[in-house]
Parts: structure tokens; sequence; C-alpha cells
């Protein structure tokens, strides 16, 4: 197993379709990246709930779960369960954040994701990010669309439990779900750190990984399209 860490992280970028897609997929790796980079800027972009008290929650959420961090939040209104439909409006807010922002790394649905709206807007990031680092999150839910990740990220057993309470304390709207409880979401993190040797984990999905032995940059190196 090999560890690549970032060569720097001064700025991430959140996509969600839902307000606490990003919290549920990524909550523990937030806590822990924003820790561990004091003032790392965070650009969010959530797809529906915009004006409501999903809305509310959502702001509370990401700004617990990015302590210390430069968060800017925005959510948008596009009706939920209906992403595709307005597919136009989602790629241009996803173009409006690429044209002010440059991020080291990006959290945003997996592009397994059965559901609609997730997919709709994995679909769309590349079209928007081409070059960067994008780390698609897993949500558990009844479509039993799952598969086996490639990029894990370890989670401290206190961090888990702290992510899990402020789920709880935050999403209020969603404690009746069948799937939104502390069995799921550490059941999830326990099964991924067994798979990366550690007590917990959080997974993720990547379409695809350039390395290099050194900065492509300097004389040396020829860009193909100015050859």
């Amino acid at each position: 197993m090999l560890s690549l860490l970032p060569e720097r992280l001064d700025h991430m970028m959140l996509l969600g379709a839902h307000c606490h897609d990003i919290a549920v997929g990524a909550g523990g790796s937030l806590l822990e990246l924003c820790r561990a980079h004091p003032g790392v800027g965070v650009s969010a972009l959530v797809l529906t709930g915009g004006g409501s008290l999903r809305e509310e929650e959502e702001r509370a959420a990401l700004a617990a779960f990015c302590p210390g961090a430069r968060l800017e939040v925005t959510v948008l209104d596009l009706p939920d369960g209906r992403v595709p439909t307005r597919w136009e409006r989602a790629k241009l807010a996803l173009e409006e954040l690429r044209s002010h922002a440059e991020p080291d790394l990006i959290f945003a649905p997996s592009p397994h994701d059965a559901h609609q709206d997730h997919r709709a807007l994995a679909d769309l990031v590349p079209s928007a990010f081409r070059d960067h680092l994008t780390l698609g999150y897993e949500i558990l839910k009844w479509e039993g669309d799952l598969t086996q990740p490639s990029v894990y990220l370890p989670l401290a057993e206190p961090v888990l439990r702290e992510k899990i309470a402020k789920l709880h304390e935050h999403y209020g709207s969603q404690r009746d779900r069948s799937w939104f409880d502390a069995e799921t979401f550490g059941g999830l993190a326990r099964i991924r750190g067994v798979q990366c040797r550690a007590r917990f984990a959080e997974a993720f999905h990547i379409s695809k990984l350039v390395l290099g032995v050194a900065p492509l940059t300097g004389p040396e190196f020829v860009d193909p399209e100015m050859a």
C-alpha cells in the first residue's frame, strides 16, 4: 500500500448535490485535513436546499466540519431529485466556481453513485475541473451502489465519533431517514478501515492520477500542444 500526500493544500473544494452529502461522505476527512492545514481555504457548492432549513443546517454543519478554515458556502435551490433536468444551471454554477478558485483537492460525489442527483453532479465535475485531484466520496443508501474504492483516509476513533456527533447535531431534518444513524456511519467506516489496515477510514474513488518524479517545468518540458 502506497501513501501519497498532496504537494500542498492551500484550497479545497467541496461539491454536493444535497445538504448533508459532503459531511456524510467526507466529514471525517474534512476534520482531519482542516486541522492539519490551519487557515486552508474551502469553497463549498451544494445544488439543492437553497432558501430552506436545509441551507441553514448545511452552513452550520460545514462550519463545524471545517474548523479554522476560510470557508465560503453556496447553496442553490435546484429541485431535489431533479438535478438532471437542471443540467445547464448546475454546469454554469460549477464553471462560475471554477473561474474564482484553483483547488488543490476536490471532494465530489462518486461517479458510481446511483442516485440521479449525485450522478449528474459527478458527471459534470470533470467538465469544469479537468486537471484537479478529485476524490469521489461514497454514501451508503438503499440503492446498493457501493463499489470497491481505491483511496483511503484513516480516521482515529475519536474523529469518527466526532463526525457522527456533528452529523446528528446539525442535520436534524435527516434523523428519521433509515440510513441516517451511528451504526450506518460507523459500520462503513469500520469496513473501510479493515481494507487499509486502520481501525476506521473514509474511502474514495479516483478516475485519474498522474505521477511525476519531478515538476514538469523548465526547458526540458515541452507542452505537446505547443510542439
